[in-house]
């Protein structure tokens, strides 16, 4: 795409004294003349390139321009690229890793900071990456989608108007209008079949600004306290943070919940094993007792 050759090119004259039009075209597999006219829409958008012929000639920002050169510094080029290859690990068409290979312009500079590794790919990473690219395609060309979706209350046919892909509590999820319930709507990729473009464009909407849930276990009709086995502090510290838990007298660790559903409620304590309780209130500790006995029917001889 144009856009990230020009930051390609940005880059790299904001790294090297003067590149010459032949090797930029050859790192960006386009033709001199593609890369001269990319020479001029940044001119055009007030970066002083200057070009200069013959033996020793090249391109090469303007020197007054150069103390934007701290722009990318050492340390923005590490995040920059850290941020590439985290999108690259979900990433099945190879895109981000062949824009990194572009920028990298000092190629000993920035290996010998390469100490960060992201990687937000998950167990069924070829899937995901698969609808990752479908739902971008269906954004950059402003066309539905629709799918089969997987939820607690069961299995529903979706159609949507996709405006955000979004990484957050370790899995990708897209957030659109969902026609089906008139409202806007957050599903989680993983849980999606039958994914697929409809080919119906979707028009100007005025959307609202999409603000991130990162307390969702403290929303919701459904209140219980849980008391957990002191054994689980680590992954309840990283599930919620140290600053919700708090301790009976003998250490073990109390946790206030509100859940959107009760059966979401259970399926988590259960995932905890003989190490979880449910104290209060008493209809979900007797619904919770219920559920393990027709569990425990399941596995009688």
């Amino acid at each position: 795409m144009k856009i990230e050759r020009l930051i390609g090119i940005l880059s790299i004259l904001l790294q090297k004294d003067k590149v010459t039009s032949s090797e930029l075209a050859e790192k960006f597999e386009v033709s001199r003349r593609t890369i001269l006219r990319d020479i001029d829409t940044l001119n055009i958008s007030g970066i002083p390139i200057v070009s200069d012929r013959g033996n020793g000639g090249g391109i090469s920002i303007m020197d007054g321009y150069r103390i934007d050169r701290t722009l990318l510094s050492s340390d923005d080029m590490q995040a920059i690229l850290s941020g590439l290859r985290s999108l690259d690990s979900v990433s099945g068409t190879g895109r981000y890793r062949q824009l990194m290979e572009r920028i990298k312009a000092d190629e000993t500079a920035v290996n010998a900071g390469n100490h960060i590794i992201i990687d937000l790919s998950n167990w069924d990473k070829r899937t995901v990456a698969d609808k990752i690219e479908l739902i971008k395609t269906a954004m950059e060309q402003r066309k539905t989608i629709s799918f089969c979706y997987c939820s607690p209350n069961g299995e529903s046919k979706r159609e949507i108007e996709p405006y955000h892909l979004i990484f957050q509590w370790a899995s990708w999820y897209v957030w659109g209008y969902c026609r089906k319930r008139r409202d806007y709507r957050m599903f989680k990729l993983t849980r999606m079949t039958g994914l697929a473009l409809t080919g119906e464009k979707f028009g100007e909407r005025e959307v609202p600004e999409y603000t991130c849930d990162k307390l969702r276990h403290i929303n919701g009709d459904i209140k219980a306290t849980v008391r957990f086995d002191k054994s689980q502090k680590w992954r309840l510290i990283d599930e919620f943070g140290p600053d919700l838990i708090r301790y009976d007298d003998d250490g073990n660790i109390i946790l206030d919940f509100f859940w959107s559903d009760v059966p979401a409620l259970y399926s988590y304590v259960l995932s905890y094993g003989d190490t979880a309780e449910i104290i209060s209130p008493e209809e979900y500790r007797t619904g919770f007792k219920n559920l393990l006995k027709k569990t425990e029917k399941k596995y009688e001889i």
